[in-house]
């Protein structure tokens, strides 16, 4: 699919200047592997905000959510603050840790500077196999109770997102192009919406 033109892509972020999308959703969900697909259809560069808070704080998130979850979040905070303020040529697309999106400040940054927020979701169930088959470190990754329970608080705040893609029995490339056609979509709607006003 070819690479969006300079003032779709600028729509498909809200109109901002300097375009950007995020991918918000639960452990598991593949907000980094599809948000670095999706980056490369783009050619757009790919941030994960995990990453930046690690970078900033020269703590990894374990030792962070050792001191405190509330220490953690602080962080993750004002690295998404950081991120959004960042003047840099050319778009981003940005994934968040599975609890930054339900933070209501976090959202609400996302929100003022008009991010699309792209919810990636699947069936709990597979989301423990997925998170259990990487062997990625996750603070509150514990047992299939507590991650269920985790998820059905979570998703409600989820689906106050621009879109929710179901991800199940999807490959990462096919969720990236799913991804990359909505914000086509997107960007075709807001174009037309603007130029009947």
């Amino acid at each position: 699919m070819p690479r969006l033109p300079s003032r779709a892509r600028q729509l498909a972020a809200g109109g901002r200047e300097r375009p950007m999308v995020a991918l918000v959703g639960f452990m598991g969900a593949g907000k980094t592997s599809v948000g670095r697909a999706l980056a490369r259809r783009l050619r757009w560069r790919f941030l994960d905000l995990d990453d930046v808070v690690v970078e900033r704080e020269g703590r990894s998130i374990a030792e962070l959510f050792a001191a405190s979850e509330a220490e953690f979040r602080r962080a993750e905070s004002a690295a998404l603050r950081a991120v959004l303020a960042q003047r840099v040529a050319g778009g981003r697309v940005l994934a968040l840790g599975g609890g930054a999106f339900v933070q209501p400040r976090n959202a609400a940054q996302l929100a003022r500077a008009s991010v699309p927020v792209v919810f990636l979701d699947a069936h709990p169930d597979e989301l423990l196999a997925r998170c259990r088959a990487s062997g990625v470190e996750r603070p509150l990754l514990r047992g299939q109770n507590q991650f269920r329970q985790l998820y059905g608080e979570r998703r409600v705040r989820y689906m106050k997102a621009d879109v929710r893609m179901d991800t199940g029995a999807r490959s990462i490339a096919q969720v990236a192009a799913h991804v990359h056609q909505w914000l086509r979509w997107r960007a075709r709607a807001s174009s037309t919406a603007k130029e009947s006003s």
